[in-house]
């Protein structure tokens, strides 16, 4: 992938960008041999991504530049950096990310100023559905002064991009890099984007986690899936379920399914597709650590966990052992933490591991790992 912001030095987030693709798979599987004893389990080769125009996500700081709105990052030098032509979102996103900004440039809403602490827009949030090519934008700001402005000015936004079906106002008022806050004044009739992930359709609403590489993303749950259903699970439990795509693509059909995430919006997304997709489930907002096993009225036979960065931790080992499912899922967004998680579960012996390339030109991936209740086993 050619990108001219790395030829300029102007931004390094891609910091592999240089590797030849196939060498960066290659040392990501190296990394991850390096972390986890893998003999004797089943490694699959490793799942690679289309190399540009995979996001489906654009995290963007807004700043002024020549008075005019820039949406882009601080770089590796301190010098903000328009990146509405970064390649790797998909055309038609980049396209309407320079629409976002021109058409911000008309509101005449403040950009914020760090420094002396005023203005107004901070962020601006772009998710696109992979299945409909439909957008939503959120404008992170630091009050609610902006709105009238803006829905004033929505209709022409709407007008020249009817393929934006959900806008909203997130309010963060709080002097620090936090990307968002927890208020949201949604200024369309729509409040989701509508998606479909291995033929489960899902509504996504504003702050609710999705995979930043739809593509990859389907391969890692058809991957799960795969694993699952030989194992013939009767009951299902998904910590850390998001809008609940892992549960509702590897539960059988009569499995017991349930799951459970800290965020709200994802829970009513993921009970909305199970709804639409027949299935019956519970999903609950709640934590993993203090209400695992609680959703099932006896030991699951499949545990599912996808825990941010952090990882499973401790306590929560602790607490998979003391339940002994007879199959654990992990899929981990860093594999050192997976690492320390499989030490912690000694009862549990590595079936199959696969390596996900989620973020291409970077040193990050996913692993999915299967894990089976053998104790005692050396």
């Amino acid at each position: 992938m050619h990108c001219q912001y790395f030829a300029d030095d102007l931004c390094r987030s891609c910091a592999w960008l240089a590797k030849p693709y196939a060498d960066q798979l290659t040392a990501k599987q190296h990394h991850l041999a390096s972390l986890i004893d893998l003999d004797g389990v089943i490694v699959e080769p490793p799942m690679a991504s289309s190399p540009a125009g995979f996001r489906n996500k654009a995290k963007m700081g807004a700043f002024a530049v020549y008075g005019k709105p820039a949406l882009g990052i601080v770089n590796h030098r301190g010098m903000p950096i328009d990146l509405t032509d970064c390649p790797l979102y998909p055309p038609d996103m980049q396209q309407l990310l320079h629409g976002v900004a021109s058409w911000l440039g008309r509101t005449g809403i403040d950009i914020y100023d760090v420094e002396r602490r005023r203005g107004e827009l901070k962020f601006v949030l772009v998710t696109r559905s992979h299945a409909h090519a439909d957008f939503m934008v959120r404008l992170v700001c630091r009050s609610e002064a902006p709105l009238a402005a803006l829905r004033r000015h929505l209709p022409d936004l709407l007008a020249v991009w009817p393929s934006i079906k959900v806008v909203s106002l997130n309010i963060q008022p709080v002097h620090m890099a936090v990307l968002e806050g927890e208020r949201e004044i949604l200024l369309t009739d729509a409040d989701a984007i509508a998606d479909v992930f291995n033929g489960i359709a899902v509504q996504l609403p504003p702050g609710a986690f999705l995979q930043t590489n739809p593509a990859i993303a389907s391969a890692l749950y058809q991957t799960a899936s795969e694993w699952v259903a030989p194992l013939q699970p009767d009951s299902v439990q998904d910590l850390f379920c998001g809008v609940g795509l892992f549960g509702l693509t590897c539960a059988p059909p009569g499995a017991e399914l349930s799951g459970i995430e800290t965020s709200a919006c994802a829970v009513a997304a993921a009970r909305q597709a199970a709804s639409a997709a027949g299935i019956d489930a519970t999903f609950v907002v709640g934590d993993a650590v203090a209400d695992l096993g609680c959703q099932s009225p006896g030991k699951p036979s499949l545990v599912i966990v996808n825990p941010p960065r952090r990882g499973l931790g401790s306590a929560l080992c602790a607490q998979l052992r003391d339940l002994a499912p007879p199959y654990l899922l992990y899929s981990s967004c860093n594999a050192k933490t997976l690492a320390d998680d499989l030490a912690l579960l000694v009862e549990y012996r590595l079936q199959r591991v696969r390596l996900f390339d989620m973020f291409p030109h970077t040193a990050h991936y996913e692993t999915l790992a299967l894990l089976k209740y053998q104790p005692g086993a050396a």
